[in-house]
């Protein structure tokens, strides 16, 4: 079974061509900086045990332009994979808000797209490029069957206490308003990962993904119970154009006092906050390099960043009773040394103690950045979503 997954993000589309159920990977990608100067594709190939790269600079001006390209890279004539895009049997793509209307992976219909259309208010960053993902995919692989992998699914097994909000209850009963957490396909993955790797079968676990969006989930015995995003993927950490955490009376101060429509704030919380408000770029590593440079509002927007997943580890702590192991995973989580060091800082109280050198040196694969001594694991571990959407397509098309 060829599995063509496509993880389409706010600024950027990850794609893999992977055979099941060998898990075989064909071929990867990254198209980087959709909508924004210096955008590029890198694609890698990998034919009887020879790798190809290639990487190309051109303008991408949205999801579509970046799919369509895509598509020639599969099919080009020195380095393609397939002879024609019906080669593909199945594409999974990942979808961000399924809200309660979907709570497994599903085959996806003309009901099923109209249902993640209705979503688009609580996702505006990803569920628009998630659905048009699938429309072009459609038209691209004609004799696929497309499959859509919820980030909100990981999470439904958290308890009322955590996912309920303290609003009259008609609002979750008639609207189905409350928490519903997201990158659950990343934090299944890597939580899955470390147990396997701490050979524990009851273990507690705090997975934090940190990329252009950033979520922390608390996992118990391979469960999760909570999590720092909820209705909306703007809750929790701060990001790279969202706020996080924001008491909810700036919102009507800026409606009722600075004169802004509701739009208008919705649009400046989702899309011109978090870093790119804090520094006037949403790439941590434009924002290391200002820090770097002596930029104080560089400086104070890491560290900003690293106190708020400081707080929620305390507070997972707490809900979990203990931890075994805190796991860092997605772009910035397993490249950025100075985001772990400012984290993990001060933290001996709670049997968490970085290794700076271990953290400056990295690794492949899963790599502990802990002292040996430590009592709580800290690991690296890659997120593989494409990996985890491929088995969840498999298992429901087999």
């Amino acid at each position: 079974m060829n599995v063509f997954v496509i993880n389409s993000g706010s600024s950027s589309i990850k794609y893999q061509l992977i055979q099941m159920p060998q898990a075989v990977v064909v071929c990867t990608g990254l198209i980087d900086r959709i909508g924004q100067e210096g955008s590029t594709i890198q694609h890698k190939t990998f034919v009887k045990g020879n790798e190809q790269v290639r990487k190309e600079n051109l303008p991408i001006s949205d999801h579509a332009v970046g799919l369509t390209e895509v598509a020639r890279l599969l099919t080009d004539t020195e380095i393609g994979v397939i002879h024609n895009p019906d080669q593909i049997d199945v594409v999974g793509h990942r979808v961000v808000h399924g809200g309660e209307s979907f709570s497994q992976t599903m085959i996806i219909t003309d009901e099923v797209k109209e249902k993640i259309k209705k979503l688009f208010p609580l996702a505006p960053l990803h569920n628009p490029p998630n659905y048009l993902g699938i429309e072009v995919a459609t038209k691209i692989f004609r004799m696929a069957r497309q499959v859509a992998v919820f980030d909100t699914a990981f999470h439904q097994t958290m308890p009322p206490v955590a996912y309920r909000m303290a609003i009259p209850k008609s609002f979750y009963e008639e609207h189905q308003i409350r928490s519903y957490g997201f990158h659950g396909t990343s934090h299944k993955y890597v939580s899955e990962r470390a147990a396997g790797y701490l050979k524990k079968k009851d273990s507690s676990i705090i997975t934090i993904h940190l990329g252009n969006g950033c979520s922390m989930a608390a996992v118990k015995n391979g469960v999760c119970i909570d999590t720092s995003m909820g209705f909306g993927p703007m809750n929790g950490l701060i990001m790279g154009t969202r706020t996080g955490d924001i008491d909810q009376s700036v919102i009507f101060h800026l409606i009722k006092e600075l004169g802004y429509s509701a739009e208008e704030v919705n649009t400046i919380l989702n899309k011109k906050s978090g870093m790119l408000g804090l520094t006037g770029s949403n790439d941590m590593r434009d924002v290391k390099t200002a820090r770097a440079n002596g930029d104080p509002d560089a400086a104070l927007a890491y560290e900003m960043y690293a106190y708020h997943i400081k707080k929620y580890i305390g507070a997972f702590m707490a809900v979990l009773n203990g931890l075994d192991a805190l796991v860092f995973t997605a772009g910035v989580g397993e490249n950025d040394s100075l985001t772990r060091a400012l984290t993990l800082h001060n933290l001996d109280f709670l049997g968490i103690h970085l290794d700076s050198e271990k953290n400056q040196a990295g690794g492949k694969g899963i790599f502990e950045i802990n002292k040996a001594d430590a009592k709580v694991k800290v690991l690296v571990i890659p997120t593989n979503e494409e990996l985890e959407i491929a088995q969840q397509c498999h298992a429901l098309l087999s």
